[in-house]
């Protein structure tokens, strides 16, 4: 049985923050300075006693990165202390991360081999749209930061998922593949037309999340293929590069905004359509091992508004205890991009069905 002290340690570590969370969902969520936070796309890192919330810093009037990735710490995951610019855009004509280039999704994971802390973001370059797909990587010894960037560039050139059949795609024509959307390029899309297209130079790579398993590998998740396919690609054990091993996720299902955590012996997949700012209906998938195989169980959300997630879309799932995750996302504001705004839920489970889901609830009720 759990003690009395136990217990109120764990409604103080658990149930408290998460109704002082409800207060912020879709309102102004101040830091301790008073400011709007400016996190967008995030995602948390839970380091010593502290956790680290890493986000894209937006302007009033732009989506581009002009400022870089954010920074901002707490221990109660409700007052958060702005740590500053974690990772600085560059001044640098043609650096990749010149100012005025797209940095989305950003993710930190801590190395206990190397004793640093890795950063993966999304990246497309300065005045390139969304044609460079890039996943781009830096490092740091501390939290905070200064992070240093190392690199960027498609996924895995060279190399085949671990799970296509490389002779269906070999047998693939691209010519006969122009026009987008028939029956025909669907069933091409998911046997695997893109991957061929792109294997030389390597996969596209947009919204992203990390995972860390229970066995220390790291896995980069990703939208691929022009958004139509999820890949999971194994990440190096200094979790800076790829190792080459990658797998599809739903072909040709055009699932975006990735977010990941295991509980009840699965994995558990929450992502969402592609419509752009628009908010859609999430989706969710689960598989008994990282690597698949997936199944589809529909939109997990539930109540009002559930069929365009709560007029969000998912950026994170962080576990706050061993049974409990909270699921991030953010209600975008394209044209006013800083006054974007943030909903955090509590992740709970179907007793009947044993599938995870979201019940969006005001404040007022408490979460």
């Amino acid at each position: 049985m759990i003690g009395l002290k136990s217990m109120k340690q764990f409604l103080l570590l658990f149930f408290l923050p998460l109704c002082l969370m409800g207060q912020n969902n879709g309102a102004i969520w101040p830091d301790t300075d008073g400011v709007h936070i400016n996190a967008h796309g995030g995602g948390i890192l839970r380091y010593g006693k502290r956790y680290y919330w890493y986000g894209e810093h937006k302007s009033d009037n732009t989506s581009a990165a002009l400022v870089g990735i954010t920074c901002y710490s707490s221990t109660d995951l409700r007052h958060w202390h702005n740590e500053g610019v974690a990772l600085s855009v560059s001044d640098s004509v043609g650096s990749d991360i010149e100012r005025g280039c797209t940095m989305e999704r950003p993710k930190v994971i801590y190395n206990p081999r190397t004793k640093e802390f890795v950063l993966w973001f999304h990246l497309e370059l300065k005045g390139q749209g969304y044609g460079a797909a890039r996943s781009a990587v830096a490092v740091s010894k501390s939290p905070a930061g200064p992070f240093r960037y190392l690199r960027s560039g498609r996924i895995n050139p060279g190399r085949w998922p671990e799970n296509i059949d490389t002779a269906a795609v070999a047998l693939l024509r691209p010519e006969n593949y122009k026009e987008w959307w028939t029956p025909q390029w669907r069933k091409a899309i998911a046997t695997g037309l893109f991957v061929g297209r792109d294997r030389a130079g390597g996969q596209m790579a947009r919204d992203m999340t990390l995972y860390v398993d229970k066995d220390g590998k790291a896995y980069h998740l990703y939208s691929s293929e022009d958004n139509l396919t999820l890949q999971l690609a194994e990440l190096t054990p200094d979790y800076t590069a790829h190792t080459g091993r990658y797998w599809r996720i739903a072909p040709g299902g055009q699932n975006e905004a990735p977010t990941l955590f295991f509980s009840h012996g699965r994995y558990w997949l929450i992502a969402s359509g592609c419509t752009g700012w628009t908010p859609n209906a999430a989706r969710l998938f689960s598989a008994p091992t990282i690597t698949g195989p997936w199944t589809y169980h529909g939109n997990p959300c539930r109540g009002e508004g559930a069929e365009k997630t709560f007029g969000t879309q998912g950026t994170f799932i962080l576990q706050t205890s061993k049974h409990h995750f909270l699921f991030m996302a953010d209600e975008w504001r394209p044209h006013h991009p800083i006054d974007a705004r943030y909903l955090w839920l509590p992740i709970r489970f179907d007793k009947k069905t044993k599938l995870p889901y979201l019940e969006y609830q005001t404040h007022k009720a408490g979460l």
